[in-house]
Protein backbone atom coordinates (compact mmCIF):
# COMPACT_ATOMS: atom_id res chain seq x y z
CA UNK A 1 0.00 0.00 0.00
CA UNK A 2 1.28 3.21 -0.93
CA UNK A 3 1.57 5.76 2.10
CA UNK A 4 -0.60 8.60 0.74
CA UNK A 5 -3.44 5.86 0.78
CA UNK A 6 -2.92 5.83 4.81
CA UNK A 7 -2.86 9.55 5.15
CA UNK A 8 -5.12 11.76 5.92
CA UNK A 9 -8.71 10.84 5.71
CA UNK A 10 -7.52 7.59 3.39
CA UNK A 11 -8.52 4.21 4.36
CA UNK A 12 -7.09 0.87 3.00
CA UNK A 13 -9.90 -1.91 4.34
CA UNK A 14 -9.87 -5.25 3.43
CA UNK A 15 -13.27 -7.04 3.89
CA UNK A 16 -12.83 -10.77 3.61
CA UNK A 17 -10.00 -12.68 5.61
CA UNK A 18 -9.98 -15.51 7.44
CA UNK A 19 -8.30 -17.25 10.68
CA UNK A 20 -8.04 -20.16 12.03
CA UNK A 21 -11.29 -20.15 13.80
CA UNK A 22 -12.18 -21.10 9.91
CA UNK A 23 -12.07 -24.60 9.02
CA UNK A 24 -9.38 -24.15 6.41
CA UNK A 25 -7.02 -21.80 8.06
CA UNK A 26 -4.01 -22.10 10.67
CA UNK A 27 -3.62 -18.55 11.34
CA UNK A 28 -4.24 -17.42 14.33
CA UNK A 29 -5.98 -14.36 15.10
CA UNK A 30 -3.15 -12.69 16.82
CA UNK A 31 -0.59 -13.72 13.59
CA UNK A 32 -3.44 -12.14 11.51
CA UNK A 33 -3.69 -8.67 13.46
CA UNK A 34 0.06 -8.49 13.36
CA UNK A 35 0.53 -9.05 9.69
CA UNK A 36 -2.19 -6.47 8.77
CA UNK A 37 -0.93 -3.66 11.04
CA UNK A 38 2.83 -4.47 9.67
CA UNK A 39 1.86 -4.06 6.46
CA UNK A 40 -0.35 -0.70 6.53
CA UNK A 41 -4.03 -1.56 6.25
CA UNK A 42 -6.57 0.25 8.75
CA UNK A 43 -9.60 -1.77 8.64
CA UNK A 44 -9.71 -5.71 8.11
CA UNK A 45 -12.72 -7.72 8.53
CA UNK A 46 -12.46 -10.76 9.78
CA UNK A 47 -14.92 -13.00 8.29
CA UNK A 48 -14.27 -16.70 8.99
CA UNK A 49 -16.37 -19.60 7.61
CA UNK A 50 -19.58 -19.44 9.55
CA UNK A 51 -18.15 -17.82 12.91
CA UNK A 52 -17.49 -14.99 14.28
CA UNK A 53 -15.11 -16.14 17.23
CA UNK A 54 -11.87 -15.42 15.32
CA UNK A 55 -12.84 -11.88 14.66
CA UNK A 56 -13.76 -11.25 18.18
CA UNK A 57 -10.36 -12.61 19.01
CA UNK A 58 -8.65 -10.62 16.50
CA UNK A 59 -10.76 -7.38 17.38
CA UNK A 60 -9.61 -7.86 21.38
CA UNK A 61 -6.27 -8.43 19.96
CA UNK A 62 -5.81 -5.14 17.52
CA UNK A 63 -7.20 -2.97 20.48
CA UNK A 64 -4.68 -4.35 22.78
CA UNK A 65 -1.49 -4.31 20.38
CA UNK A 66 -2.22 -2.39 16.96
CA UNK A 67 -4.29 0.97 18.34
CA UNK A 68 -3.93 1.90 14.17
CA UNK A 69 -6.02 -1.10 13.02
CA UNK A 70 -9.31 -1.31 13.44
CA UNK A 71 -10.81 -4.88 13.01
CA UNK A 72 -14.49 -5.52 11.66
CA UNK A 73 -16.33 -8.69 13.28
CA UNK A 74 -17.56 -10.35 10.47
CA UNK A 75 -18.21 -13.75 9.01
CA UNK A 76 -18.41 -16.04 5.35
CA UNK A 77 -22.15 -16.91 5.30
CA UNK A 78 -22.43 -20.19 3.57
CA UNK A 79 -26.31 -20.18 1.51
CA UNK A 80 -27.42 -23.34 -0.76
CA UNK A 81 -26.32 -21.36 -3.59
CA UNK A 82 -23.29 -19.67 -2.77
CA UNK A 83 -21.20 -17.43 -0.29
CA UNK A 84 -22.22 -14.15 1.05
CA UNK A 85 -20.29 -12.07 3.59
CA UNK A 86 -21.97 -9.48 6.70
CA UNK A 87 -19.64 -7.42 8.66
CA UNK A 88 -19.95 -5.44 11.66
CA UNK A 89 -21.82 -8.65 13.09
CA UNK A 90 -22.63 -9.40 16.81
CA UNK A 91 -23.83 -12.76 16.76
CA UNK A 92 -22.98 -15.63 13.97
CA UNK A 93 -25.33 -15.90 11.00
CA UNK A 94 -26.10 -19.61 10.99
CA UNK A 95 -25.13 -21.06 7.45
CA UNK A 96 -27.86 -22.80 4.67
CA UNK A 97 -30.00 -19.87 4.83
CA UNK A 98 -31.35 -18.69 1.64
CA UNK A 99 -29.68 -15.42 0.59
CA UNK A 100 -32.76 -13.25 1.14
CA UNK A 101 -32.85 -14.40 4.66
CA UNK A 102 -29.10 -13.72 5.13
CA UNK A 103 -29.62 -10.07 3.77
CA UNK A 104 -32.66 -9.80 6.60
CA UNK A 105 -30.56 -11.15 9.22
CA UNK A 106 -27.50 -9.14 8.50
CA UNK A 107 -29.36 -6.13 8.52
CA UNK A 108 -30.83 -7.30 11.65
CA UNK A 109 -28.22 -7.24 13.26
CA UNK A 110 -27.50 -3.50 11.53
CA UNK A 111 -24.15 -5.07 9.68
CA UNK A 112 -23.79 -4.63 5.59
CA UNK A 113 -23.60 -7.53 3.25
CA UNK A 114 -21.93 -8.10 0.19
CA UNK A 115 -21.27 -11.20 -2.11
CA UNK A 116 -18.56 -13.35 -2.26
CA UNK A 117 -16.25 -14.51 -5.23
CA UNK A 118 -19.33 -14.22 -7.26
CA UNK A 119 -18.03 -15.92 -10.63
CA UNK A 120 -15.95 -18.59 -8.91
CA UNK A 121 -16.88 -21.78 -10.88
CA UNK A 122 -14.37 -23.85 -7.98
CA UNK A 123 -15.87 -22.30 -4.97
CA UNK A 124 -19.55 -21.44 -3.50
CA UNK A 125 -20.45 -18.76 -5.97
CA UNK A 126 -24.00 -17.47 -6.37
CA UNK A 127 -22.91 -16.15 -9.73
CA UNK A 128 -22.15 -19.71 -11.00
CA UNK A 129 -26.10 -20.08 -10.89
CA UNK A 130 -29.47 -18.37 -12.15
CA UNK A 131 -28.04 -15.09 -13.74
CA UNK A 132 -31.46 -13.30 -13.53
CA UNK A 133 -32.24 -14.15 -9.78
CA UNK A 134 -27.91 -13.31 -9.18
CA UNK A 135 -28.79 -9.28 -10.40
CA UNK A 136 -31.97 -9.26 -8.43
CA UNK A 137 -30.05 -10.51 -5.17
CA UNK A 138 -26.75 -8.20 -6.48
CA UNK A 139 -29.17 -4.95 -6.48
CA UNK A 140 -30.02 -5.72 -2.91
CA UNK A 141 -26.73 -5.85 -1.13
CA UNK A 142 -24.01 -2.88 -0.43
CA UNK A 143 -20.39 -4.00 -2.58
CA UNK A 144 -19.36 -7.35 -5.32
CA UNK A 145 -16.49 -8.49 -4.66
CA UNK A 146 -14.90 -6.88 -7.85
CA UNK A 147 -11.52 -8.92 -7.31
CA UNK A 148 -10.30 -11.68 -5.60
CA UNK A 149 -6.83 -12.29 -4.89
CA UNK A 150 -7.80 -16.28 -4.71
CA UNK A 151 -9.61 -16.30 -8.08
CA UNK A 152 -6.74 -18.11 -9.79
CA UNK A 153 -8.20 -19.10 -12.87
CA UNK A 154 -11.71 -18.05 -15.48
CA UNK A 155 -12.63 -14.61 -15.56
CA UNK A 156 -14.49 -14.63 -12.51
CA UNK A 157 -12.66 -11.33 -11.46
CA UNK A 158 -13.38 -9.43 -14.94
CA UNK A 159 -17.07 -10.35 -14.65
CA UNK A 160 -17.56 -9.00 -11.09
CA UNK A 161 -16.33 -6.08 -12.34
CA UNK A 162 -18.38 -5.62 -14.93
CA UNK A 163 -21.19 -6.80 -12.95
CA UNK A 164 -20.61 -4.04 -10.86
CA UNK A 165 -20.37 -1.48 -12.71
CA UNK A 166 -23.08 -1.95 -14.44
CA UNK A 167 -25.70 -2.57 -11.93
CA UNK A 168 -23.78 0.85 -10.08
CA UNK A 169 -23.10 -1.44 -6.84
CA UNK A 170 -19.68 -0.77 -5.36
CA UNK A 171 -17.03 -2.83 -6.27
CA UNK A 172 -13.97 -3.42 -3.55
CA UNK A 173 -11.25 -5.55 -3.75
CA UNK A 174 -10.14 -8.41 -1.30
CA UNK A 175 -7.85 -10.63 0.16
CA UNK A 176 -9.10 -13.84 1.24
CA UNK A 177 -6.61 -14.35 3.42
CA UNK A 178 -6.58 -17.93 4.65
CA UNK A 179 -2.51 -17.83 5.29
CA UNK A 180 -1.11 -14.54 6.96
CA UNK A 181 1.31 -14.79 3.68
CA UNK A 182 -1.92 -13.20 1.96
CA UNK A 183 -2.92 -10.62 4.32
CA UNK A 184 -2.90 -7.14 2.83
CA UNK A 185 -1.91 -8.45 -0.68
CA UNK A 186 -5.24 -7.14 -1.86
CA UNK A 187 -7.51 -4.78 -0.80
CA UNK A 188 -9.59 -1.40 -1.32
CA UNK A 189 -8.43 1.90 -0.61
CA UNK A 190 -11.19 4.42 0.49
CA UNK A 191 -11.90 8.08 1.84
CA UNK A 192 -13.42 8.31 4.61
CA UNK A 193 -13.85 6.67 7.91
CA UNK A 194 -15.40 2.80 7.17
CA UNK A 195 -15.02 1.79 11.02
CA UNK A 196 -18.64 1.84 10.99
CA UNK A 197 -21.62 0.70 9.11
CA UNK A 198 -23.03 4.40 8.03
CA UNK A 199 -19.14 5.36 7.63
CA UNK A 200 -18.34 2.10 5.26
CA UNK A 201 -21.50 2.48 3.25
CA UNK A 202 -20.12 6.29 2.72
CA UNK A 203 -16.90 5.41 1.66
CA UNK A 204 -17.72 2.61 -0.49
CA UNK A 205 -20.07 5.15 -2.57
CA UNK A 206 -17.35 7.46 -2.78
CA UNK A 207 -14.37 7.00 -5.15
CA UNK A 208 -12.29 4.18 -4.24
CA UNK A 209 -8.98 2.11 -5.58
CA UNK A 210 -9.17 -1.52 -5.95
CA UNK A 211 -5.30 -3.12 -5.01
CA UNK A 212 -5.75 -5.99 -7.17
CA UNK A 213 -2.51 -8.82 -5.76
CA UNK A 214 -3.09 -12.11 -6.39
CA UNK A 215 -1.97 -15.35 -4.04
CA UNK A 216 0.55 -17.48 -4.96
CA UNK A 217 -0.35 -21.00 -5.99
CA UNK A 218 1.86 -21.85 -3.74
CA UNK A 219 0.21 -20.58 -0.86
CA UNK A 220 -3.21 -21.99 -2.22
CA UNK A 221 -1.75 -25.49 -1.57
CA UNK A 222 -1.67 -24.51 2.44
CA UNK A 223 -5.50 -25.24 2.19
CA UNK A 224 -6.24 -28.68 1.80
CA UNK A 225 -3.43 -29.57 4.79
CA UNK A 226 -5.47 -26.98 7.08
CA UNK A 227 -7.97 -28.94 7.07
CA UNK A 228 -6.63 -32.08 7.88
CA UNK A 229 -5.49 -30.60 10.78
CA UNK A 230 -8.45 -28.48 11.60
CA UNK A 231 -10.61 -32.08 11.11
CA UNK A 232 -8.07 -33.63 13.43
CA UNK A 233 -8.72 -30.81 16.08
CA UNK A 234 -12.52 -30.94 15.75
CA UNK A 235 -12.85 -28.30 13.70
CA UNK A 236 -14.32 -28.93 10.90
CA UNK A 237 -16.84 -26.82 8.81
CA UNK A 238 -19.66 -25.25 10.64
CA UNK A 239 -23.10 -27.59 9.37
CA UNK A 240 -26.91 -25.74 9.03
CA UNK A 241 -28.79 -26.74 11.74
CA UNK A 242 -31.16 -29.71 11.74
CA UNK A 243 -34.30 -28.78 10.95
CA UNK A 244 -37.32 -29.52 14.12
CA UNK A 245 -34.38 -28.72 16.55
Amino acid sequence: MSSEASGGNRAFIDLHCHTSASFDSLAAPSAVVRAAASRGITHLAITDHDRIDGALEAQAVAAAQAPRLSVIVGQEIRTPVGDMIGVFLHEPIPPGMAPAAVIEAVRGQGGLVGIAHPFDRFRGSIGARDAAGFEALAGEVDWIEAWNARLMFGDGNERAAALAARLGIPGVAVSDAHTTLEVGIAGTALRGDPSTPDGLRAALAAQSELVTGRASAYVRLIGPAAMLVQRARGRGRVQPPVAGR
